[in-house]
């Protein structure tokens, strides 16, 4: 995952991809972040732009308040 593409990425499709790392290679989000070098004060900004938030019991990405 290429964190230049990554930041010019549209937030849904973004979404798309961090939910698909963590089902298939990351058991969390720390794990996520740090396999990837992410910024999670960035990362947890723009999943709430589009009204997503980290749920650590299904290890994704859901709507959320």
């Amino acid at each position: 995952m290429d964190k230049t593409l990554l930041e010019r990425m549209d937030n849904h499709m973004v979404l798309s991809i961090l939910n698909e790392k963590l089902r298939l290679e990351c058991d969390s989000l720390t794990a996520l972040l740090s396999r990837y070098e992410l910024d999670s004060g960035r990362l947890m900004a723009r999943m709430s732009q589009i009204g997503y938030r980290y749920d650590p019991g299904s290890n994704q990405f859901k709507p959320g308040a």
